[in-house]
């Protein structure tokens, strides 16, 4: 078992924190939320009094963070976690961040000896509860392999991506897909009722043809298809549309940066970006059927 720090104890650091301890590492975890702290005292970890002090003397360090310019607080500068850490320990952040952000943090590492790795997840907070969390991972060969003895204790699918930053890429790909595909599965299902046919049925339908995707699978977006699915639940998230907002943005940003016209993706951006206009930031992004039938 390894001595393991975590930082940031949110919506998904949490759940991800408390797999290690059910796992029997020995995790020190600190976040400014003196209530999520205390929440994981109580499943069995130490609480340190800050990030450099969960850090000290421990073979991993993993974060899940809001945004890049947390992460780059957290690790870079003098005063950051990666001067203060030993070459023997392996950094995972976890965090849903720009590529950019990813491949600086990881070169500062680089230069020092740490093994980094940008390791965002996929499958939103009950996958983090349950531990079939997808990890995609940018960072070297040699620490990947470090990586995934600790990974494997809260997901299921551990991809290595390619180099620093290469995790961020992938996740922001898949989650540009995502949005897409929601969206069509929303206006497939709401066209099919404004002609008659119950949404149940049809979605029947096209989970046995050529239209079956994740979407209609597992977290069908129209209300009382699917009883655990948001939908069915007044859209209480789940993966809130301020997140799928955020990550969209993120998507455009290795867009932009290669020079790849993603149309698809800017409109997909664009409605759900009017949707949290509207009102609608803390509900589940599958809430987007709404705008769609408005």
């Amino acid at each position: 078992m390894a001595k393991v720090a975590f930082i940031g104890l949110g919506n998904m650091g949490g759940p991800m924190a408390t797999n290690l301890v059910k796992a029997g590492h020995e995790v020190t975890v600190f976040d400014l939320s003196e209530a999520a702290c205390e929440q994981l005292r109580a499943a069995g970890a130490a609480v340190a009094e800050s990030a450099g002090a969960a850090a000290a003397g421990v073979d991993y360090v993993l974060s899940m963070l809001p945004a890049g310019k947390h992460v780059a607080a957290i690790y870079l500068g003098d005063e950051g976690l990666l001067a203060q850490l030993d070459a023997s320990i392996t950094v995972l952040d976890c965090s849903t961040i720009d590529a950019a952000t990813a491949r600086r943090v990881g070169e500062a590492a680089a230069e020092l000896g740490i093994g980094f790795m940008d390791s965002p997840v996929s499958g939103g907070v009950a996958a983090a509860a349950a531990g079939t969390l997808a990890f995609m991972c940018g960072g070297s060969a040699e620490t990947f392999a470090r990586a995934r003895l600790i990974l494997a204790d809260m997901g299921k699918n551990i991809f290595h991506a390619g180099p620093a930053g290469a995790g961020q890429v992938a996740k922001g790909c898949n989650n540009m897909l995502l949005a897409i595909h929601m969206i069509g599965t929303c206006e497939a299902l709401e066209m099919g009722a404004r002609n008659g046919l119950d949404p149940k049925v049809l979605s029947e339908i096209m989970l046995a043809s050529s239209g079956r995707n994740w979407s209609l699978e597992v977290y069908n977006p129209y209300p009382g298809v699917m009883e655990n699915a948001p939908a069915s639940n007044g859209y209480k998230p789940g993966f809130m549309v301020d997140l799928m907002v955020k990550d969209l943005g993120l998507a455009l940003e290795i867009a932009e940066q290669s020079s790849f016209n993603n149309p698809m993706g800017q409109l997909a951006q664009e409605l759900y970006r009017q949707h949290q206009q509207d009102g609608n930031g803390e509900r589940d992004f599958s809430s987007i059927l709404e705008k769609l039938r408005s």
